[in-house]
């Protein structure tokens, strides 16, 4: 359970490095931390690239949709999906299904179907 502790040592040792950050480095360390249940952390990590012009792409915005849909943080979910469609990044369906199980669990189904809708 301790893995993405363990994950955001090392990026925090990165961060004190000399070496700098991509977006390989962000997306593993939101990653890690979805999967730990650490939703906050993941989400501090994706505004923290913003803040350090780090360019987020599709698996930045799967990894962050996904550690919100674990905790069942239908809004937040929601709120990732329409910054990726704000930006120029790839969509996928990985996002889509991560917001709409989000909304799922949080008993938001008009919000799940208002997203399935936009999708046809």
């Amino acid at each position: 359970g301790g893995e993405w502790e363990k994950a955001l040592q090392l990026f925090s040792m990165l961060a004190q490095s000399q070496l700098e950050l991509d977006t390989i480095g962000f997306n593993a360390s939101i990653s890690a931390c979805g999967k730990g249940g650490e939703w906050k952390e993941a989400l501090q990590l994706f505004s923290l690239m913003a803040c350090r012009q780090v360019e987020w792409n599709t698996i930045t915005f799967n990894s962050a949709a996904s550690a919100c849909e674990k905790a069942g943080e239908w809004a937040i979910a929601l709120q990732l999906v329409a910054v990726m469609l704000s930006v120029v990044v790839e969509s996928n369906m990985f996002t889509f299904n991560a917001a709409i199980s989000a909304c799922e669990k949080g008993e938001e189904w008009e919000k799940a179907l208002q997203l399935v809708g936009g999708l046809a």
